[in-house]
Formats: C-alpha cells, structure tokens, sequence
C-alpha cells in the first residue's frame, strides 16, 4: 500500500514497524519513532515530505535515492533503521518521556546485540532525553554503547524546519566520512 487512507492511518496508530537491521553494520540509524503513515505502509521514514531517504543519497550512503520500499537493500550496503520507541504516533511528541528512556534501554540491548560500528540518532531532542544527556550537540557523542560510537544527526521529519535538506546532507555527510575511519 502505497498511499494509506485517512482510515488506515488512523488504525495504524500504536503498530510497529520491523527493524531493518543485521549484525555489524556500518551504520544502525535510529529514529525516533515511526509515524502512522510509516505505520501504515510497514517502512521506515515513509510519509511524503520525510527527507530521509534523500539525504541519504545526496550524502553519498545510496548510489540512487532509495524509497521507503527500498529499505531492506541498506542491509547489502551495511546500514540498517531501528527506532528508540516502537510505536507508531501521528508525531514524536505524543512521546512520554518515560518512553524515551525505557526505548533507550530496549536500544542499547539491540545494539550490543548486533554490534553496528555507528549508531546514529536521528532527533537531538529525543537523543538528549532517551540518554539523558541534555547538553549533546549534534555529531559524534563522547558516550559509547559497547564499542558503538553513538552520533545524533537532526531528525529528518519534514516537520523538523530547523534543519534545510543542506544542513541535512551535512551533517550526513560527516557521518558518512566516520564511516570510512
């Protein structure tokens, strides 16, 4: 399904979608969330207007701009999406803040189990709660899970307008250049 209606996205509400993911990865990124309409379909960072899956591209981790039904073939190239919260919400701030911590237990178990190099979070506020570290800035963090390097990029939600597909690429981009250390 490719364009959900108002009905499905409203019983979308509280689904999960499946993790992408495998052992070693490159990259494991992290959203905060699924939203109903990724709910909705069952892949990540779906909804129209999520600048995902081009600043992926644009900052050189796809050869082309993938889509939402792409998302298994980031596995063949070493990235894999995970989520902090499961659940699926019409936005991240339905989030209680007990969420966000008890998700980064639930992550940190993940990722010592599949041991990624990188485990970039998308969204500086959910980052600075879920790890309870208010003062991260976006980029590599000092804290480690295992031997995983954490980073926090800015969330890629078209509801995110801090942050312009330009600044987006950037800070991808830098990450993309960690990958390579």
């Amino acid at each position: 399904m490719k364009n959900p209606t108002r009905a499905q996205l409203v019983a979308a509400k509280n689904k999960t979608v499946p993790d992408v993911i495998g052992h070693n990865l490159k990259v494991l990124f992290c959203g905060i969330n699924p939203g109903l309409y990724s709910g909705a379909v069952g892949h990540h960072f779906a909804r129209p207007g999520n600048r995902f899956w081009k600043a992926m591209h644009l900052s050189g981790f796809t050869p082309t701009q993938f889509s939402p039904f792409d998302g298994a073939k980031l596995l063949q190239y070493g990235y894999g999406i995970t989520n902090i919260v499961a659940r699926t919400t019409a936005a991240a701030s339905d989030l209680s803040v007990q969420e966000l911590k008890d998700g980064e237990k639930i992550l940190t178990k993940k990722v010592l189990r599949y041991k990624p190099k990188i485990t970039a979070v998308l969204g500086i506020g959910a980052y600075r709660t879920a790890f309870n570290n208010p003062r991260a800035r976006l980029g590599p963090q000092k804290e480690t899970i295992g031997k995983t390097r954490l980073w926090v990029l800015p969330s890629p939600s078209g509801l995110n307008a801090s942050y312009q597909m330009k600044d987006l690429v950037k800070f991808f981009k830098m990450l993309k250049k960690a990958t390579n250390k």
